[in-house]
């Protein structure tokens, strides 16, 4: 009997790591929910609101998902978003996120919405909200997936136009756990936004901002100095900045990086360049997430395993991610002690 569980347990110490990172529980802390608009749905709720799509079927749409920057991806981006009119829609885009991700073994999330997107174009924030935010609470109740929801300013609009938005949240701070910053990064600094993002704050909103993907390091130093954020989305040119390394290192600012992502907008030429390892061996608290995976060819177990493929990744290099992800996240302090635990007995157990 010995020699059989010996066995059992060294076929489970073998499998691939495409197994091991299917099954292992993750947090996705960097995904835009507007990103996750596969073009099966798109079409389906364009007919639905007898709205036309410049694409004569889903597979034409799907050829158009070849960007060569942030700008050409942006600008399919808010297009797609444009058939969103309904609170119905906004759960649909939604819960086909959770159902997805809930299939990856993904626990939890922390996922942003633009409703400057919508609201610019004569959505109420209020049908924007409540869509995403009843497709969530389902997720909860019916998956076990918990959330917190982030909303982010657009940082091509100026900054009154956040503050408008500011102001329109507030009557949903109950559901708005932070604020943060995305949009066309090159030439609209953090700094732009620091009057409302300090309004923000003072509301009660944690902060987050992409910053150094397109942009220079020195959006870095902006989003924490000015912006006060608690964590960077993206982050990846930080490496430039040695003084900075060693500020987000030693305050343990996370990181979510976002590898496909980095891929498709040419951020880097190659996952086998991605700075992921060399910032895990500078002591960066760094996770993986999938931003706008209907765009960019993957959910979370795809971008795990595309950069673990390209950077040689161990499976000890794979479990330290995955805490990492909850390290970072806003869960409270005995949840995410519990999460850390299982991930252990994961690995154990794999």
């Amino acid at each position: 009997m010995p020699f059989i569980k010996f066995k059992e347990h060294s076929r489970m110490k073998d499998i691939s790591i495409e197994k091991f990172i299917a099954g292992i529980p993750k947090a996705e802390l960097h995904l835009h929910i507007e990103g996750t608009f596969e073009p099966e749905l798109m079409f389906t709720i364009a007919r639905r609101n007898n709205l036309k799509i410049n694409y004569s079927n889903v597979d034409a749409l799907k050829k158009a998902y070849r960007f060569n920057n942030l700008q050409e991806f942006l600008d399919i981006y808010y297009a797609g978003a444009s058939v969103l009119i309904h609170e119905q829609d906004f759960y649909d885009l939604t819960w086909a996120y959770i159902t997805k991700v809930n299939e990856q073994n993904v626990k939890h999330v922390e996922i942003f919405f633009d409703p400057q997107t919508h609201t610019n174009r004569g959505i109420s924030f209020d049908v924007v909200i409540n869509g995403i935010q009843r497709a969530l609470i389902d997720g909860q109740r019916k998956l076990g997936i918990s959330f917190r929801l982030i909303m982010c300013f657009l940082r091509h609009l100026d900054e009154s136009s956040a503050f408008k938005t500011l102001e329109q949240a507030l009557p949903y701070k109950k559901w708005i756990s932070g604020v943060g910053l995305d949009s066309s990064e090159v030439g609209n600094p953090p700094s732009k936004f620091q009057k409302v993002f300090e309004k923000a704050i003072e509301e009660g909103f944690l902060t987050v901002a992409h910053a150094g993907e397109e942009g220079p390091s020195s959006y870095i130093w902006e989003a924490i100095d000015l912006l006060k954020v608690i964590r960077v989305d993206h982050g990846n040119r930080c490496l430039d900045d040695d003084i900075l390394v060693k500020k987000l290192a030693n305050l343990q600012i996370p990181l979510t990086l976002c590898p496909l992502s980095n891929l498709e907008l040419k951020v880097v030429p190659d996952l086998k360049e991605h700075p992921l390892v060399k910032m895990m061996e500078r002591n960066l608290l760094v996770t993986i997430n999938s931003d706008d995976p209907a765009y960019f060819g993957g959910y979370m177990n795809e971008n795990y395993l595309a950069v673990a493929q390209a950077l040689h990744l161990s499976k000890k290099q794979i479990v330290q991610l995955a805490k990492n992800s909850f390290e970072a996240s806003w869960l409270s302090k005995p949840e995410k002690q519990k999460i850390m635990l299982q991930i252990e007995e994961y690995f154990q157990n794999n």
